[in-house]
């Protein structure tokens, strides 16, 4: 078992290094950004919507939810997950459909990260919605065009 980690990281590292651009492409990057409060479910407090279509939509244009250490990777993924809802108050639903889109960062000792695409779902929505979330960088949390805040 451990020998499979082993080669598995090592694997991980050498696709990191050989596909990683030298430069980021993401734009909304912003490393003064507050880091969020919480509500008592655990979820992040939000009050700005976005007004940029592009924002969670697009890959150089990732929601930035940034975290703490690897034990938490994907804690505040879920936890702005979790803050949203569908526009008129629906609760959402979300899965992880895959770990895309390597770029450089100094937050991670492999010195590159990757994007995680979620599929957002709702009752009564006709095509779910995909989002791209940066769990290595940080930036200002908004709500998604499309998207509430869940109650």
């Amino acid at each position: 078992m451990k020998t499979k980690f082993i080669a598995l990281f090592t694997l991980i590292a050498i696709y990191l290094t050989s596909c990683v651009s030298t430069k980021s492409t993401l734009k909304n990057v912003n490393d003064n950004a507050p880091i969020p409060q919480l509500t008592a479910s655990n979820t992040f407090v939000i009050t700005e919507f976005s007004q940029d279509p592009k924002y969670g939509f697009h890959p150089d244009y990732p929601i930035n939810v940034f975290y703490i250490n690897t034990k938490d990777i994907n804690i505040n993924q879920e936890r702005f997950l979790n803050s949203l809802s569908g526009p008129n108050g629906e609760k959402v639903f979300f899965k992880k459909l895959e770990i895309c889109c390597p770029f450089p960062t100094k937050n991670c000792e492999m010195g590159g990260g990757f994007l995680d695409l979620y599929e957002i779902t709702w009752v009564g929505l006709k095509k779910p919605k995909k989002l791209y979330l940066n769990c290595y960088e940080k930036g200002d949390l908004m709500v998604p065009v499309g998207f509430g805040l869940a109650k």
